[in-house]
């Protein structure tokens, strides 16, 4: 418990498991919805990975990301409360989304 603890302890990492909520995402679009370089991205899912929350699917030539059976059966209770979490923050008509920028937003064009 301990690991999945301190992998929701970042707020990186757990905006990147609001974006997994709802489809599997490859790192590159994680990055860019995140402003992530693409090295900081990889060390956020690999501690991701590590706790059990998300796992990696290969589809060459791409690496796709989505939330885990573990954290879906084995953690219910912790899945159940971050569903909450994430009805909250990603909801537009609540002012609460500024909580954490990127979650429930539209992504802004980079000139």
């Amino acid at each position: 418990m301990i690991r999945i603890f301190k992998a929701l302890s970042d707020e990186n990492r757990l905006r990147i498991i609001f974006l997994l909520w709802e489809s599997e995402l490859c790192v590159c679009t994680i990055e860019k919805a995140l402003r992530l370089s693409q090295s900081n991205a990889s060390r956020h899912l690999s501690v991701l990975r590590n706790a059990g929350l998300i796992t990696a699917i290969k589809r060459p030539p791409w690496v796709y990301y989505r939330l885990s059976d573990e954290l879906l059966y084995k953690h219910s209770s912790l899945y159940e409360y971050l569903g909450s979490q994430y009805k909250r923050i990603a909801n537009p008509e609540k002012k609460q989304s500024a909580a954490l920028p990127g979650i429930g937003q539209k992504q802004q064009r980079s000139r």
